[in-house]
């Protein structure tokens, strides 16, 4: 690499860690923001009542909010924005990071060979030598495969969502939800995937704008490429390490879980709209807790995490957030539970089986 090119890779890999530091602190200063409210309005002092109650307010959706309280709301159905947000943009992330990893980072001695000879066939383009310098280490490449990894359990998770969203729920015309609850959604559906891929979803889309201002420069010189290599997109994650295994069978236990859960839910608004009144859910983790869907999408984001490996402290904080917020609708749910129904099972808890 000449100097020229020399300077263009150092003054480009300062921006993007300048810009990558940036957004790092920012998603967890935002976490941290909308983790301690939570927190502060779960301790247990005659002081904090009404600050609790503002809390709530804003948490209550759907049978938990009175009919009377539709100020600042709007319809629960808007749900489906949430899904629809976390579609377009994790499959973005995703496609983006798997190219990336694919093109700039494999993880195979073979790979690499191959990446070298089409370099130079394409005549040594100065784009793959910039991205490749940055995640020269095993380490770096391996991480990018974690990142795609992440993102592609989000992905199984927001298109099960959007499909129960679809299929499952059937939302009452009167259900509503605070206009705060719904910004926060579409807010955490925004900073939850990115969190998921802060090591090189920068290098990622700048790699890919990269690509398309360079094809449209030399595409007709460049050796062309119609075959999709799906082997090679996929083998990498063969190789993955065990934590990201563990993560995503503890990521398929919740997920399932939640699966089921949001079955009986649905049908019991089935059973609900022919009757005019709620009943008590039965069936699955409802026989112990009364918020088994949010014990399980708190198990797993716990999935990954652990796939995440625990080192980085923005995955920490994403759970964390889940499991304040969650925690924190499940108590008045299971509270409304208490008050709606004299026969409520008593040997069940908000959240957490036999704890809480």
């Amino acid at each position: 690499m000449n100097s020229l090119g020399v300077l263009m890779e150092a003054l480009a890999s300062q921006s993007i860690n300048t810009i990558k530091t940036n957004l790092i602190w920012l998603l967890r200063t935002t976490w941290i923001v909308g983790t301690l409210p939570i927190l502060i309005a779960s301790l247990p002092s005659p002081c904090l009542n009404s600050f609790h109650s503002l809390l709530l307010s804003f948490a209550k959706r759907g049978k938990i909010m009175p009919s009377s309280s539709h100020r600042f709301t709007v319809p629960q159905s808007f749900f489906l924005h949430f899904y629809l947000l976390a579609l377009i943009w994790t499959t973005t992330l995703l496609m983006g990071t798997w190219y990336f990893a694919y093109k700039v980072t494999p993880l195979s001695t073979e790979s690499l060979s191959y990446l070298a000879a089409a370099n130079h066939l394409t005549g040594g383009s100065l784009v793959f030598s910039l991205y490749k310098s940055r995640f020269s280490s095993v380490d770096d490449r391996f991480n990018v495969w974690k990142a795609v990894f992440l993102l592609l359990l989000m992905e199984i998770h927001v298109l099960r969502r959007l499909y129960e969203t679809f299929q499952v729920f059937n939302y009452s015309p009167s259900a509503r939800m605070h206009i705060v609850g719904y910004l926060t959604g579409i807010y955490f559906y925004t900073a939850a995937p990115l969190s998921l891929c802060t090591f090189c979803v920068l290098e990622a889309f700048n790699f890919a704008a990269d690509q398309v201002a360079e094809f449209k420069v030399e595409g007709q010189e460049m050796v062309p490429i119609t075959d999709f290599d799906l082997w090679g997109y996929m083998k990498p994650l063969t190789r993955l390490g065990w934590c990201q295994w563990t993560g995503a069978v503890i990521f398929a236990w919740g997920w399932f879980h939640q699966l089921r859960c949001h079955a009986i839910l649905g049908s019991l608004r089935e059973r609900g709209d022919r009757t005019g009144e709620y009943v008590i859910p039965h069936g699955d983790w409802f026989e112990v807790v009364s918020s088994p869907h949010y014990l399980s999408e708190m198990i797993l984001y716990a999935g990954l995490l652990v796939a995440s490996g625990g080192t980085d402290f923005t995955i920490w904080l994403l759970l964390g957030f889940v499991v304040a917020n969650l925690v924190f609708a499940a108590a008045e749910t299971h509270r409304w539970y208490l008050r709606k129904f004299e026969n409520y099972p008593r040997n069940r808890r908000a959240i957490l089986p036999f704890v809480y």
